[in-house]
């Protein structure tokens, strides 16, 4: 069964993709927390279509919780930002004192919408039957070799912003997977030492469709980010 809440996210969707031509205010300016909200609505009713439960109607105070870490985590790469300078944002002189909660509501369905997408992924089973050859043996002198890297990564693009500045997206993964396996919580290195790898693609492939949806939005924007 979809669930209703997954139509008014799709009805949501089409407006505001008709809006992007009738640029009817407010809701040109505030298109990108509405898309993305929407988008979260559609693909959570389908996963709960496909496997009749979902993060909305089964898990769904940590779901809540999800949007503020997920505001949490983007601000961390808007710190480095000011230093790497990557990114910046035009068209918001529009949302007067709104910026903050424009900014706010934005940053925090950036991982409710890549934890949908890769339920969704895995829903359909897609990437089921493919797993490594062999197991890898990790050791702990590999975990700490990537959390130093990590923080390399971290610190290399504020003092080397013209050069370093795509190491910004690594940083995290090599500092926090690493102390996840050692703390025996589910992590990248697991799965992969596991030889399973449906979470790894699941994730890859759900980061390169939400990237699409990402700058395809963007692009027909009024408020919106410049490289």
């Amino acid at each position: 069964m979809f669930k209703k809440y997954g139509f008014v996210g799709i009805l949501l969707i089409i407006l505001i993709e008709i809006n992007f031509f009738l640029k009817i205010q407010p809701f040109a300016n505030w298109y990108f927390p509405i898309v993305w909200f929407s988008y979260i609505l559609v693909v959570d009713a389908l996963i709960y279509s496909i496997r009749k439960k979902s993060f909305i109607n089964n898990q769904f105070f940590n779901f809540i919780g999800l949007f503020i870490f997920s505001a949490i985590f983007w601000y961390m790469f808007e710190f480095l930002n000011i230093f790497v300078q990557n990114w910046n944002y035009i068209g918001v002189e529009g949302l007067g004192k709104g910026k903050g909660v424009f900014a706010l509501l934005s940053f925090s369905t950036i991982l409710p919408a890549l934890f949908e997408t890769t339920s969704l992924i895995k829903s359909i089973h897609l990437f089921d039957k493919i797993k490594l050859k062999k197991k890898y043996k990790i050791t702990k002198n590999f975990l700490y070799f990537m959390i130093i890297l990590g923080i390399l990564c971290f610190f290399f693009p504020i003092f080397f912003p013209k050069f370093a500045f795509p190491l910004v997206w690594l940083s995290f993964f090599f500092i926090l997977d690493p102390i996840n396996y050692l703390n025996k919580q589910p992590s990248i290195i697991g799965h992969i030492k596991n030889r399973e790898l449906v979470i790894p693609l699941s994730l890859l492939l759900a980061g390169i469709i939400l990237g699409f949806f990402w700058e395809f939005w963007n692009y027909w924007a009024i408020p919106k980010w410049t490289y």
